[in-house]
């Protein structure tokens, strides 16, 4: 049960003054998130976390926010048109308020979007969801000094291993971390050259026993393979052991890409210990060389310390419903162009046919490399109507790959600009630590 006053059927928010009754039904999946928390809290304390104040007796909850942004934040999660900035308020700080309640900059309509870039890059102000006075004002607040010494401990730790630019140490750690996945990833291409594998086949030749007969690490490779594995999985355990949330780390997607470059070293070792490396067990030896190519996710490491392949990966998961939009527009053209090739350079004239569109699956990567503009070669028309809609297939590719590029493009600068700040941020705090 909500705490609040027993038998209330409705809440009270007070914005800034303005009041707003909503029922306890539609508490716990209202669109805002901070609102919606209000339905899992337990005593006083939980509400005083999400509130600035609370009236039990006539069950109000008290923000000191911008009530006007509020109304127009809230008319647009009721679907009652959409968000745009509220008039005569500053852009950023509507985008304050917006971070507050728990939406982001790609709720906006696109002029507005366009103009909170704008006015980010003129004042190289930018906000985000753990910004001191924005969420992270609960810190502030009687009660959350009293935090016991363990705890503010393991939040520490929990900074040093996911927050490579929040101090000292965890820059250190994050270069320790980046030159373990540099030396794994070149000993991993260095050991498919013929030269390695010959010298490793000469250096079995000379001991019978298996590479992983006693331990994982009879070869120097094996050494360093085993050294870097044993680092990744101390990191991650560690990581795992101080997060706030288990749940939520273990659905996080860097995690995830952990634990697929590290589980296939240790199943490729017991399947090594248990089956050996016979050349007979063709199954298990091309089992084990796929599991080991596995082992490339470990470049994926870096987005924890490179802002450049975090903001990638941000844009792809903000923009996924362009990049829907885009492989539809692909497949589309592609299903037109492949059996209007497929029948002017096949389907006319079986004598003098083209045999490379020979059917519709085949037309179908001409079309790909022609829209791409990429062009290998390998297979091209060869009468005057196939050249026509080659020329065709070109020019509608351009235009339909460039059409949901200016949203991706607008969403990479925004999360370029959140993740820089970010660092920015933490990069201060680190310079007040050296100081200190």
């Amino acid at each position: 049960m909500t705490f609040g006053r027993s038998g209330a059927a409705s809440v009270v928010l007070n914005v800034g003054g303005a009041r707003y009754s909503l029922s306890r039904e539609l508490l716990k999946d209202f669109p805002l998130r901070r609102v919606s928390r209000l339905h899992g809290c337990r005593s006083e304390r939980d509400v005083l976390e999400v509130c600035d104040d609370y009236d039990r007796e006539r069950n109000e909850y008290f923000f000191d926010r911008h009530s006007e942004a509020f109304g127009f934040i809230l008319l647009y999660v009721r679907g009652h048109g959409k968000l745009r900035f509220a008039p005569r308020m500053c852009e950023l700080s509507f985008y304050n308020e917006m971070i507050y309640w728990g939406l982001e900059g790609a709720h906006l309509e696109y002029c507005c979007q366009r103009r909170l870039d704008d006015r980010m890059s003129d004042t190289y102000t930018f906000y985000s969801a753990d910004e001191p006075g924005v969420l992270g004002r609960d810190e502030a607040r009687p009660g959350g000094a009293e935090a016991a010494p363990s705890r503010r401990w393991l939040e520490r730790m929990r900074r040093t291993f996911e927050e490579p630019t929040s101090s000292l140490a965890a820059q250190i750690l994050a270069s320790v971390s980046v030159v373990f996945v540099i030396v794994s990833m070149v000993v991993l291409c260095a050991s498919t050259l013929p030269d390695w594998r010959a010298a490793a086949a000469d250096n079995r030749s000379l001991d019978d026993r298996s590479r992983y007969s006693a331990g994982p690490g009879r070869e120097p490779s094996g050494i360093i393979e085993a050294i870097c594995i044993g680092w990744f999985t101390a990191e991650c355990v560690v990581r795992f052991i101080v997060s706030k949330n288990k749940c939520e780390f273990v659905k996080r997607p860097l995690n995830i890409i952990d634990l697929l470059a590290i589980t296939p070293y240790y199943i490729s070792v017991l399947m090594t210990v248990f089956t050996g490396e016979n050349s007979q067990l063709q199954r298990a030896g091309v089992t084990l060389r796929v599991l080991r190519m596995m082992r490339i996710f470990w470049v994926i490491k870096l987005a924890r310390h490179f802002i450049g392949l975090q903001t990638l990966g941000l844009t792809l998961k903000r923009c996924y419903r362009e990049m829907v939009m885009l492989l539809v527009f692909i497949c589309v053209a592609m299903a037109i162009f492949s059996a209007l090739s497929q029948l002017l350079e096949h389907g006319l004239d079986l004598e003098t046919s083209n045999k490379d569109f020979a059917s519709i699956p085949a037309a179908c990567w001409w079309v790909i490399i022609s829209m791409t503009t990429v062009g290998y070669g390998d297979m091209y028309p060869i009468t005057v109507p196939g050249r026509i809609l080659g020329g065709v297939c070109v020019v509608s590719g351009i235009v339909l790959l460039a059409l949901p590029i200016t949203f991706i493009y607008h969403s990479f600068v925004q999360c370029y600009h959140e993740l820089k700040f970010r660092s920015a941020r933490y990069s201060r705090s680190l310079s007040a630590e050296f100081l200190n």
